[in-house]
């Protein structure tokens, strides 16, 4: 790796949803380019943790997050995929088409966690550039 690449990736460990996004397309990009397209979601999910923790990221897989409902708290909410230094939400996919179901989804997470900013990745596209929806809830562009 490149030390522009390691100063930024350094950077991120204590930087915004926005550095942090940048270390996440990236890698989206790096891991789609080597296993290709149309594997199993839990395939691309397992490696990009990996990818992102070697870039001293905070990673998490599949976060139970609990629900409220009429002041009501529910463990079995629904699980995030991977959630990024406690602040950037991606749901994976790895379909032929995204829908706009698949980003309410992405919204839906955003609002239930408080965080700001997530990524629809899609590992089903031949080039990631086509496969990222990038979903804000309250985050400055």
């Amino acid at each position: 790796m490149n030390s522009f690449g390691s100063r930024r990736d350094a950077e991120a460990l204590s930087g915004d949803e926005n550095e942090i996004g940048t270390i996440v397309i990236e890698s989206s990009i790096v891991v789609l380019r080597e296993l290709g397209p149309g594997l199993l979601e839990t395939v691309y999910e397992v490696v990009l943790c990996r990818e992102l923790q070697d870039r001293g990221l905070k990673v998490e897989r599949q976060v139970s997050v609990p629900i409220h409902y009429k002041g009501i708290r529910f463990a079995e909410g629904f699980k995030a995929d991977i959630i990024v230094n406690d602040k950037v939400v991606l749901e994976l996919k790895s379909v032929a088409l995204v829908t706009a179901a698949h980003k309410k989804q992405v919204q839906t997470y955003l609002r239930l966690t408080g965080c700001k900013l997530g990524y629809l990745l899609n590992f089903g596209e031949a080039l990631m550039k086509h496969g990222i929806t990038r979903c804000v809830n309250g985050l400055d562009e």
